[in-house]
């Protein structure tokens, strides 16, 4: 009975690849029906051949990269054990199988061969990640061994401790340098602050002096204008301890103002007249005590203007004469304090603010 379908095909492929001539090994019977059975060596044989060739590929890959990145194993069934593969059925007389084990065989060669590698590969990379931890590079490329990462690894550690010890002495100076400048700075801040109390204690001191002065001046100038000289157009001849024999004690008590005859003689302070009149040596006297006591002798007086009671200063009180034990006109003028001690006159009347 006529197959359906294989008729169709018988005239496909006539007319495609031309005529077809089955043989008996191509052709069994099943079941009664023809059925055609793919031709071995072929495609089947083409298909081991090609996955041998991707399998030793993929091993000889391996190979080349286990040096960059971990491999991973590759593994596959072993094909002896796996049924053989037919195109439309099993393969019963066995010729393909003694090809389907030597693939095996060799794929499974080239299996261990490529984990082998790999895993000589990932150990060498171990040692390496140890040695670098920031980046990897393969002891076959730089041809480092054990010794030389170790002797890198100390090298970088004494580099490290190196530049931490450079690094705290650079520490250590600047602190150094900063404390110096500190102290600089204080010592000259010191110095700024000593020369400016020096400043001010001076221009405290010159102010006082200048008050002082002030003071004295205005002192001076209070005494001037209560206190006035005893005379004018005046020349001093002789001076208080003069010594000689005119004087009857040896020594000249009092101070000498060579004038002419009648020039006025002033009270010299406000007080009271409580003497004038002839005293022997002295002519002509008029005594004149002041509030403290201090009396005041105008002697050899010409003529005497006031002989008693309260005069103020600047009064003329007399004239300057020859009268008594002289050599001249001049006005003999003595101070005695209120014991009746003699005094240098030329030093009481500047006591007094006066310019003798």
């Amino acid at each position: 009975m006529p197959v359906e379908g294989i008729e169709n095909q018988e005239e496909a492929s006539a007319g495609a690849w031309g005529e077809w001539n089955p043989t008996e090994d191509s052709v069994r019977p099943v079941r009664g029906k023809h059925r055609v059975a793919r031709q071995r060596g072929g495609l089947a044989r083409s298909s081991t051949v090609l996955g041998v060739g991707v399998i030793a590929a993929v091993g000889a890959g391996g190979i080349a990269t286990a040096q960059d990145r971990p491999q991973v194993s590759i593994s596959m069934p072993s094909l002896p054990d796996m049924p053989s593969l037919g195109l439309l059925g099993d393969d019963e007389d066995g010729s393909g199988k003694d090809e389907q084990r030597d693939a095996a065989a060799a794929a499974g060669a080239a299996d261990r061969a490529g984990s082998a590698r790999a895993d000589g590969a990932r150990a060498d990379r171990g040692s390496g990640e140890r040695s670098a931890p920031t980046a990897f590079i393969p002891r076959q490329a730089t041809g480092e061994t054990g010794a030389d990462a170790g002797e890198a690894l100390r090298h970088r550690i004494l580099q490290q401790a190196e530049s931490q010890k450079d690094a705290a002495v650079e520490a250590e100076r600047l602190a150094a340098e900063r404390a110096a400048q500190e102290a600089a700075a204080q010592q000259a801040k010191a110095k700024q602050e000593s020369a400016r109390k020096a400043a001010e204690d001076a221009a405290r001191a010159e102010a006082e002096a200048k008050a002082k002065a002030a003071a004295e001046a205005e002192r001076r100038a209070k005494l001037a204008a209560s206190y006035a000289l005893p005379t004018s157009s005046y020349t001093l001849t002789s001076h208080y301890g003069d010594s000689g024999s005119m004087w009857s004690s040896g020594q000249h008590t009092g101070l000498d103002f060579a004038a002419p005859t009648g020039t006025p003689v002033k009270a010299v302070h406000g007080g009271k007249i409580t003497s004038a009149g002839w005293s022997g040596a002295y002519g002509y006297r008029i005594v004149l005590e002041l509030p403290d006591g201090t009396e005041v002798w105008y002697c050899h007086l010409s003529s005497m203007a006031v002989t008693s009671g309260a005069v103020g200063t600047g009064d003329t009180i007399g004239r300057v004469g020859a009268t008594g034990n002289v050599t001249g006109a001049h006005l003999h003028l003595e101070v005695r304090t209120a014991g009746g001690s003699t005094m240098d006159p030329l030093a009481w009347l500047e006591s007094k603010g006066l310019n003798v």
